[in-house]
């Protein structure tokens, strides 16, 4: 038998309703945050406009894997004593003394390119690269034999002055087409040297313009380009300008790069802590559509064993992801020597799962469920409904990254 009108126009109704939201919420992201492209985007609306569910199902599926399987390669040069490896630590979020860091304070003698994976996002890849001062030929055939194809982006660091290698290792990589970064490390020993020096006229933004300014000198010299020049401390990263560095980064980006680059982000800042909720929820709205999940408004009353193994894998998921994790906290306590039971204390995530609760997951979840609707007015207000486990995703989500927050609230009062 033939589809009825009503069957129909019921269809036709879904999507509708799955077009407008997806263009209402993707027309809300700053484009620089977008973890797919215009082109994806627009072929998803077209397919949704004209009622064809399964065609937008196939882009955003081929989007997913392409986001899941791509690679992003951060190659770090500079000379010995740079803070180099201290950087690329700073970059995987880990610390100069933890199992796996890039070793510190250790002199240059090799020739070999050294590979660090980042510890929670199996596709960040930074590669070590011995500095170009320290090869016997030139900068062209210095990135020849580093292989400069493979890598996103160079990140050349200084703790000194750019030396003239480095930059003429920057004029051939801007000829090949690849952007690169200068990043002076050790700022804030420059800032305490002086203020010893000058107590009483110490000025830090006018030192810091004055940093900045001789090396914009030196540039104008060496007849290059002015690029950015980002000022950093490896130990303070949420000081100076590493957030403006890892903003600039995002947006210099392939766009299926950036979720997996947002996600790899320490939480220095709310505004990371942001960005990688952002680009978590953008995979979700994704994901959703994909399965075409669409269902009426989820009862948690009919939750199986089952069902709490997937609800508690999700949930470490997101805490894994956003540091509030057991491991996590284990590291923050102990850096902070305070009991991992304290911190739990002010964290909503961890108790979420607790069936002895007089408050259950059940009530807690609708009571969000009538906040994600008033919040959002667009999804339930035009009668799309995401499955159980879509909703949950954003439950847990918003939890753990109020958690990230309030975690990163409590460290900072701590210093």
């Amino acid at each position: 038998m033939g589809q009825s009108f009503s069957d129909t126009s019921k269809k036709d109704a879904d999507a509708d309703s799955v077009y407008r939201s997806f263009t209402e919420y993707f027309k809300k992201i700053k484009v620089e945050n977008k973890i797919i492209s215009p082109e994806t985007i627009q072929s998803i609306e077209l397919n949704l406009k004209k009622g064809n569910i399964q065609g937008a199902h196939s882009v955003i599926r081929a989007a997913l894997k392409n986001i899941d399987s791509v690679t992003i390669s951060i190659a770090v040069t500079g000379e010995s004593g740079a803070g180099k490896s201290s950087f690329i630590n700073a970059l995987r979020g880990v610390k100069d003394d933890e199992k796996g860091a890039a070793e510190v304070g250790v002199t240059e003698t090799t020739m070999k390119i050294t590979s660090y994976k980042h510890p929670k996002i199996k596709n960040v890849d930074i590669w070590d690269l011995p500095g170009v001062g320290t090869m016997k030929f030139p900068p062209k055939d210095y990135l020849k034999k580093m292989e400069f194809q493979k890598y996103d982006f160079f990140v050349i660091v200084s703790a000194t002055r750019f030396t003239k290698h480095e930059i003429d290792l920057a004029k051939v990589i801007r000829l090949m087409k690849k952007n690169y970064y200068f990043v002076r490390t050790k700022v804030d020993f420059d800032l305490d040297n002086e203020k010893k020096r000058k107590a009483c006229t110490f000025d830090q933004e006018n030192i810091l313009q004055q940093i900045r300014s001789s090396y914009l000198d030196t540039f104008r010299d060496n007849k290059i380009d002015e690029p950015r020049i980002f000022l950093i401390s490896n130990h303070n990263l949420s000081d100076y300008d590493f957030p403006v560095l890892m903003d600039t980064l995002i947006k210099d980006l392939p766009v299926q790069k950036r979720h997996s680059f947002m996600l790899s982000l320490s939480n220095i800042t709310e505004g990371a802590i942001d960005k990688k909720y952002s680009t978590s929820k953008q995979f979700i709205w994704l994901e959703a559509l994909k399965e075409g999940a669409l269902a009426t408004i989820p009862a948690l009353n009919t939750l199986q064993g089952s069902d709490m193994e997937k609800l508690e894998a999700i949930l470490n998921h997101y805490q894994v992801l956003f540091g509030v994790d057991e491991e996590s906290l284990e590291v923050i306590a102990n850096d902070s020597q305070v009991p991992v039971e304290k911190l739990k204390e002010k964290l909503k995530s961890h108790s979420l799962l607790e069936t002895k609760k007089e408050e259950t997951l059940e009530k807690t979840f609708l009571k969000y469920l009538e906040k994600f609707a008033s919040a959002t007015g667009g999804l339930l207000a035009t009668g799309l409904y995401f499955g159980k486990t879509f909703y949950l995703h954003h439950f847990f989500l918003d939890t753990v990254t109020e958690d990230a927050k309030v975690l990163l609230r409590e460290t900072y009062s701590k210093d």
